[in-house]
């Protein structure tokens, strides 16, 4: 089973599915019954917001479906690799470094998508604002760093982190779904600064993108995932 079967590219912007690999039917029997599998959720209720078209959004969302499709596939092969013993395999080594692009492409677009589609402000006495004070000294402050963070060159995602040992927030530049993530962190608020994310409607006007979607942020979404 060689590596290019599992990595032939058949999409754009870092979501491309993976092609099924062609698996004994002993295998395809494991993965039809495999009952869990990670299912799309449906985020069309954004559609409408302000600032965002509704072709980029629909753009946005079936990326968003690749990432879960090939989260799914790559789980698939390689527990079929590990029942046929071939996790010595460099086959097996690709794919499970595969798996944390795939899965974290997956899981950072649902809580973007989830912090997304509010209507109100920042809660000034609410915990998540007593926090970003606390650490950042004021809300201002922290949103200035947050946009400096956004507007920097290249592709990648802006992410407030809570350090739960420490107890701050820190804003962090993750310049890859599966890399630069603080250890031990709970994301709590992210924002997508890859290409796909604002260009059909901004062009390369990214600092136009990040005020839209300020103006659309579910606060109480984000202060939620606070521990």
């Amino acid at each position: 089973m060689r590596r290019r079967e599992f990595l032939a590219i058949t999409g754009v912007g870092g979501a491309a599915l993976l092609s099924r690999p062609a698996f004994s039917p002993k295998t395809n029997l494991m993965m039809e019954e495999n009952t869990m599998a990670y299912t799309a959720k449906d985020y069309s209720q954004l559609i409408g917001m302000a600032g965002f078209s509704e072709t980029l959004l629909k753009n946005h969302f079936t990326l968003y479906q690749g990432y879960v499709t090939n989260t799914n596939k790559v789980l698939d092969a390689l527990a079929a690799m590990l029942k046929e013993g071939k996790t010595a395999t460099p086959e097996y080594a690709e794919l499970k470094r595969r798996l944390g692009w795939e899965f974290d492409g997956m899981r950072l677009h649902e809580y973007y998508f989830e912090n997304l589609g509010g209507k109100a402000a920042l809660d000034p006495n609410g915990k998540l604002a007593k926090k970003i004070v606390e650490s950042f000294g004021s809300t201002e402050a922290w949103e200035k760093d947050f946009k400096a963070v956004g507007t920097m060159r290249g592709i990648g995602w802006v992410v407030l982190y809570e350090d739960t040992a420490a107890g701050r927030l820190i804003n962090f530049w993750i310049n890859e779904h599966d890399a630069g993530h603080p250890a031990g962190c709970q994301p709590v608020l992210i924002m997508d600064v890859f290409e796909h994310a604002f260009m059909i409607d901004y062009g390369l006007k990214r600092a136009d993108y990040i005020e839209a979607f300020f103006k659309n942020i579910d606060w109480k979404a984000a202060e939620a995932r606070l521990k």
